[in-house]
């Protein structure tokens, strides 16, 4: 019940019930007395009346009093309980959110004002406990990710100071052998680079600030092109790079290409980096899906386990693998790659055994006449 309609039933039954009882006291009164013994007693108390009609008149206030005390405590224990017990709790509560629990919560009386007062305290205590482990999570993947491109830094930095040091001291005593050294430095450089550059994209992505560009890209010219360039890269690391395309030649898709090109090179590095067997081999593959192509790029790498796979495309994650070889690695490449398809309307997965390989998978749509008009609102937005 509202605390206004026990207001009202209150105001009524103080205004009222001394009505209430008067009536009905003249009413029983009127049925006794009509009877013969009732007669009896009127005689008696007409004559007691008569003799001291203060006391009479005394003993009714008495009695009047009485029940209107019992009734003014009933009255307010009732409104007690339905004003101030809620006011008293809801007190409460916001000294909890002040002192910073945020686990203290209320239950809400659905018949009362305070049953709405109830749910705004619960939506914003929820609201600041989502807003609070956001940033607690947000604090403890920036630390992570700190330590990360540390380690990751760190390790690059080392190899080029040896190298370098070999240099300066003379062990690489002839051209072939400097020419390695160079070579390797040059190398550890474009890992850092690397690294650096994908700093630089998770901070847009964080702000959700990815610059976008998009055309119209024919499919089996642009992946063709692709994986011409990766080619050169597997066959100088030993790696074997298998190309099937079976899409017609003139289908399109809407995309950024230097975007996309860095979702296939880190799907890619990511391949190498966790190759373990002596004969790599990756297998990239574009599939016809009607109004989608799919593409499928499949390795022989070392797989990653049922745990984590279900994980690997979020922030900061890596497979325990990973974390115990010198590997090493933001675990952020994949976020981003996953961010970047599904802004092009998208979606990746993985699929993966142990020991035997791992294939990602993303699908794109199709480019259709009627989409032009799309193209240019989302370029425009970009």
């Amino acid at each position: 019940m509202s605390f206004r309609k026990k207001t009202v039933i209150t105001t009524a039954i103080v205004v009222l019930l001394p009505l209430a009882l008067q009536f009905i006291s003249f009413g029983v009164m009127g049925v006794f007395f009509s009877r013969e013994e009732g007669k009896q007693l009127y005689s008696v108390l007409s004559q007691e009346f008569t003799q001291s009609p203060r006391v009479l008149m005394m003993r009714v206030a008495l009695i009047s009093a009485v029940i209107m005390l019992v009734t003014a405590l009933l009255l307010n224990r009732w409104l007690k309980k339905s004003f101030y017990q809620p006011l008293s709790e809801l007190n409460q509560a916001m000294r909890h959110i002040r002192d910073g629990n945020l686990e203290y919560a209320l239950k809400a009386d659905e018949n009362s004002e305070f049953g709405e007062l109830y749910h705004n305290y619960e939506d914003m205590r929820l609201r600041l406990k989502e807003s609070a482990d956001e940033k607690l999570e947000h604090e403890r993947q920036s630390k992570e990710l700190i330590s990360n491109i540390s380690h990751d830094l760190k390790t690059p930095m080392t190899s080029i100071k040896g190298y370098v040091e070999g240099l300066k001291d003379g062990v690489a005593n002839t051209p072939e052998k400097q020419q390695k050294y160079i070579q390797t430095i040059y190398n550890k450089v474009g890992d850092m680079d690397k690294l650096i550059n994908e700093l630089t994209l998770y901070s847009k992505i964080d702000s959700d600030r990815i610059p976008y560009n998009f055309h119209r890209i024919n499919v089996s010219d642009y992946f063709g092109d692709c994986v011409e360039e990766i080619g050169v890269d597997m066959e100088s690391r030993g790696i074997q790079l298998n190309y099937v395309n079976l899409i017609s030649p003139h289908v399109m898709i809407i995309a950024d290409p230097e975007q996309m090109k860095r979702v296939i090179n880190n799907i890619i590095s990511n391949s190498v980096k966790y190759m373990d067997k002596l004969h790599g081999r990756i297998d990239f593959r574009i599939l016809d899906e009607q109004d989608s192509i799919r593409v499928e790029i499949e390795d022989n790498g070392k797989g990653i386990s049922p745990r984590d796979l279900p994980n690997i495309f979020d922030r900061f994650y890596r497979t325990d693998s990973s974390r115990n070889s010198m590997q090493g690695g933001s675990g952020i490449g994949l976020s981003i790659v996953k961010k970047i398809i599904e802004d092009h309307g998208g979606y990746i997965w993985a699929t993966s055994r142990e020991g035997e390989g791992t294939c990602m998978h993303f699908v794109l749509r199709k480019y259709r006449e009627q989409d032009s008009e799309s193209v240019d609102v989302e370029a425009e937005e970009a």
